[in-house]
């Protein structure tokens, strides 16, 4: 082995070259995978705010259509859904009037319509937070 002016040989400075890259290769595949990480858990909110925003202008959907073709509130199906959806219409509940058919039974709800309205437009606003925080381009992946 022929020796170089620092004491190291041929055969150790290729031995530390391999360390050294065999390091920087870990180091890629850790930050790769913790990228992946991120980027699933990121994905699940995502999914997770898609799936309670879809259930609840589905709930508000049945609820205007109950209230248009004059359902039996009384019905347990019809107490369930407007007991279910309460909570969700209470900020919108007083906004404006609705208007009735002549004998008051068909009721077109519009704060009802403006609830779902501010629900999805919400949920589409926490689903483009998600995908800030995802980072730059990471529709690409």
């Amino acid at each position: 082995m022929s020796q170089r002016p620092n004491g190291h040989s041929e055969f150790e400075r290729d031995r530390e070259l391999i360390h050294n890259q065999e390091v920087y290769r870990l180091r890629q595949e850790h930050d790769r995978l913790k990228a992946a990480q991120r980027r699933a858990r990121l994905a699940w909110v995502r999914n997770s705010i898609v799936l309670l925003v879809g259930a609840l202008e589905v709930l508000l959907a049945l609820r205007l259509f109950l209230r248009l073709s004059s359902a039996n509130p009384n019905n347990p199906f019809a107490q369930t859904i407007y007991t279910l959806s309460e909570p969700f219409m209470r900020p919108f509940s007083t906004l404006f009037i609705s208007p009735t058919s002549a004998d008051a039974t068909q009721i077109f709800d519009l704060n009802n319509l403006i609830a779902m309205a501010i629900y999805a437009l919400l949920g589409g606003l926490a689903i483009a937070l998600v995908n800030y925080l995802q980072g730059p381009g990471f529709q690409n992946r």
